[in-house]
């Protein structure tokens, strides 16, 4: 499995959960290809270890204002409580979602990283895992939600908590690279 040469996209903010941003992260670097930390403001965001411990301090690449979608190969949506609740409300985040579903691209919620799927309008009728928090919200917005340690629906690739990063790992970067090398 081969990223070499492509940019997947992190869309996050303060609150993310770390071990669901650094975890996928090192993959996709371990398979070659180039995450990309976007985020809505400059800087630096804190990540969180569950909801009441502080992480670390991660330097944002690229702003909304700035990115692009049609630069990345594929999308991570990192949950964490406060990240997800916060960025799903951002009108740029929505749209910057939305890009990547209307083309098709790979992109991979997990644990409360889905919840900006439903704001973005891109839910329904997808089937999709996240935490148990958010499933009566995904089922709400029309969505069929399964308890499974990483499911795949088309380009949506989604997993329930940090239990399961073992599996959303290896799923992405496979994905990824089947998206990759379609493009070459």
């Amino acid at each position: 499995m081969d990223l070499t040469g492509h940019r997947i996209a992190f869309l996050t903010k303060r609150g993310v959960e770390q071990p669901e941003l650094t975890e996928p992260w090192k993959a996709i670097e371990a398979a070659g290809g180039e995450p990309v930390l976007v985020s809505d403001e400059p800087g630096t965001i804190v990540a969180m270890i569950g909801d009441w411990d502080h992480g670390d301090e991660f330097t944002v690449d690229v702003t909304l204002d700035e990115a692009n979608p049609d630069d990345y190969l594929a999308l991570v949506l990192p949950g964490g409580t406060i990240n997800a609740d916060k960025i799903r409300t951002n009108e740029k985040a929505q749209a910057f979602v939305k890009a990547f579903m209307d083309a098709n691209k790979p992109v991979a919620p997990i644990c409360h990283g889905p919840w900006i799927l439903i704001d973005a309008g891109v839910i329904e009728g997808r089937t999709l895992t996240s935490t148990t928090r958010i499933k009566h919200d995904l089922v709400n917005a029309g969505a069929n939600w399964v308890d499974e340690e990483f499911c795949v629906d088309g380009n949506l690739l989604s997993s329930r908590s940090p239990r399961d990063l073992d599996a959303f790992n290896a799923g992405i970067v496979k994905a990824f690279s089947e998206a990759a090398a379609r493009q070459n």
